[in-house]
């Protein structure tokens, strides 16, 4: 005895697809005298008809991957779009430089090689992004003869 008009009718009350109907196979005389929609009703109520459950994707490895992501693996060349300066922060990139900058002005004013007041035009010269590193801070400082030494 085929059920396809009951399978169709309990797909739609149960809102599932045909595939995921179940249907008591000690019961398929009764559902097949089942012809009206009242009929399918009851016969889910009763628990005859069922929707099996909908099949899912394991999230095991998107687990797992996440993981190691947490520990800090996956991130070596091959897994790197972008160029290098794009992956790292623009206010982080600027904090490491300022302070090298200003750790070296620093040991310099207190070493006597700078003056005070040159320690101060520097400083500020830094602030406002003169230097592009230390290098470049140490070049500027001998072209324009600023050392006391």
């Amino acid at each position: 005895m085929t059920l396809r008009t009951q399978r169709r009718l309990a797909a739609a009350l149960l809102k599932a697809g045909e595939n995921r109907i179940w249907i008591d196979p000690e019961a398929t005389d009764e559902v097949g005298e089942a012809v009206t929609r009242d009929d399918v009703r009851r016969l889910i109520k009763e628990g005859v008809i069922r929707a099996k459950q909908k099949r899912g994707i394991s999230g095991y490895r998107r687990k797992k991957l996440a993981l190691q992501k947490k520990k800090g693996r996956r991130r070596g060349h091959g897994s790197r779009k972008g160029a290098k300066y794009a992956r790292y922060a623009k206010k982080e990139r600027w904090m490491s430089t300022i302070r090298a900058l200003r750790k070296m002005l620093r040991e310099l004013r207190d070493s006597g090689e700078l003056s005070r007041s040159n320690y101060r035009k520097l400083y500020r010269m830094a602030k406002g992004g003169a230097f592009r590193s230390r290098a470049h801070l140490r070049s500027y400082i001998a072209e324009h003869n600023l050392t006391e030494r």
